[in-house]
């Protein structure tokens, strides 16, 4: 049988962005994962716009255009809405808001009868980025209930912006759920060709241009002044 699997699984197919503070005991319950396919957009996981543990915010390059992705999961106390709330204007230019919001909402449970008082945080927040709720064509619930107890739910959705014409289809696949109580959902995203083309630039080993290269660099390193150098910071502010 061999040993349990624990954390999250890399694919050479995909680059995985993922939180991670050893610092803090608060672990992630959030992963992202972009094809490599994609590598000409530049996705890169950005802290400097939210820095919590269950936020994804990745930024890429859509030709001209810098855009956000922010993936999420959210708690039963919706710690994770308060934190979109309070950085709400580090977001402009978001595309997608998605994940695991943990919220039953008649909204868009048909089974659920209920009207939940975070579902009017959550859609201020989306209408506050330029983003609407996106409905599967085939609705369902987004998470299996594994106990006799508990209900089927809807609680995992995507927000996108009103007047973007690249997201089409949005389907559940319960086909590829397997072992995860949740089933995933399939949006189709025009791409352009553009975005796809990745062309690889390198200097050639022991040419002129390697040295025409690397030599001002060596120069400039000899020339700093590290007198001044009394702390991390200092050194920060040097480099």
């Amino acid at each position: 049988m061999g040993d349990l699997l624990y954390g999250t699984p890399n694919h050479l197919e995909w680059t995985l962005f993922i939180y991670q503070d050893p610092s803090q005991n608060n672990y992630t319950r959030v992963t992202t994962y972009v094809n490599k396919h994609l590598a000409r957009m530049r996705f890169t996981l950005q802290l400097d716009i939210i820095n919590y543990h269950d936020i994804n915010v990745l930024v890429f390059h859509n030709d001209r255009d810098i855009n956000l992705m922010i993936n999420i999961y959210s708690d039963n106390n919706q710690t994770v809405l308060q934190v979109l709330c309070q950085n709400i204007t580090n977001m402009d230019n978001t595309v997608i808001l998605t994940g695991d919001f943990n919220i039953r909402d008649s909204d868009w449970d048909p089974n659920f009868q209920h009207h939940s008082t975070h579902t009017d945080n959550l859609i201020t927040i989306a209408d506050s980025l330029g983003l609407e709720l996106f409905l599967p064509s085939n609705s369902g619930p987004t998470r299996f209930a594994d106990n006799l107890h508990d209900a089927n739910s809807v609680i995992d959705l995507i927000f996108f912006p009103l007047d973007n014409t690249g997201f089409s289809q949005h389907i559940l696949y319960p086909e590829i759920q397997k072992l995860s109580d949740h089933v995933p959902l399939i949006i189709e995203v025009g791409i352009g060709e553009i975005n796809t083309n990745v062309n690889i630039w390198s200097i050639k080993k022991d040419s002129e241009e390697e040295k025409n290269f690397i030599t001002p660099l060596i120069h400039g390193v000899k020339n700093l002044n590290i007198s001044a150098i009394r702390s991390k910071e200092n050194l920060k502010n040097l480099v």
